[in-house]
This record gives structure tokens, C-alpha cells and sequence, in this order.
């Protein structure tokens, strides 16, 4: 598979504040088609400076596979369906990984919903 085929591909990282809310994101990114597979996982605690200065909080994160092309519809969607006034959003190229799976992710994500 050539590099310009294999980085295409993105894993793009999402944080909410709880399971409930990323898997309610994550349905809606699947079936709008923006996303191929989300994972949830659940436990996190993130620490950043926020308005109240050092903050901590629980929170879960979803590990998003797209494909590029789609990415800004993928963020659009994020954006306009978080809770947070600033969603973490932060895209990953992926350099490699197995051909049948990254194929699938491209016709998980083709917006005319062939596959």
C-alpha cells in the first residue's frame, strides 16, 4: 500500500465528560457516516488549565477512525453536537495498519453510504 494511500487515514481524539455523552457522540459520528469505528474508554482524568486555573476533571475518551476526506465534516459534526464550548479535537495520521481494515474504513465513511 503506497504512503499516500496509508495516510489518508486518521485516528482523530475526542475527550467528553462522561461515557454517556461519547457514546451518544459516537453513534451520531458512525451513523452520519464522518466515522468508521469509535472506541470509548471510559476513566480518564484529564488535568489543564482551564478558566478557574488548574482544573481536574473525569472524563472519557473516544479514539475516532476516518478517513481524511471526511475529516472536516467529522469536525463540524463534533463541534456542533459537544457539550463543551471547546472540544478537544486533534487528528492523528495513521502511518500504517492492515489493508482490508483501513478499506473498510473508507467504505464505513463514503458519504453516498456505499461500501
Amino acid at each position: 500500500m503506497s504512503q499516500k494511500t496509508v495516510s489518508s487515514y486518521l485516528l482523530v481524539l475526542c475527550t467528553c465528560p462522561d461515557r454517556e455523552t461519547a457514546l451518544g457522540l459516537a453513534r451520531r459520528l458512525v451513523d452520519d457516516r464522518v466515522a468508521a469505528c469509535v472506541n470509548v474508554v471510559d476513566g480518564l482524568t484529564s488535568v489543564y488549565r482551564g478558566k478557574e486555573g488548574l482544573e481536574e476533571d473525569p472524563e472519557a475518551l473516544m479514539l475516532i477512525k476516518t478517513d481524511a476526506r471526511r475529516y472536516r465534516d467529522l469536525e463540524e459534526a463534533i463541534v456542533r453536537d459537544h457539550p463543551y464550548e471547546l472540544p478537544e479535537v486533534i487528528a492523528v495520521r495513521i502511518e500504517r495498519g492492515l489493508e482490508e481494515y483501513l478499506a473498510w474504513i473508507t467504505g464505513s465513511t463514503d458519504a453516498s453510504g456505499g461500501q
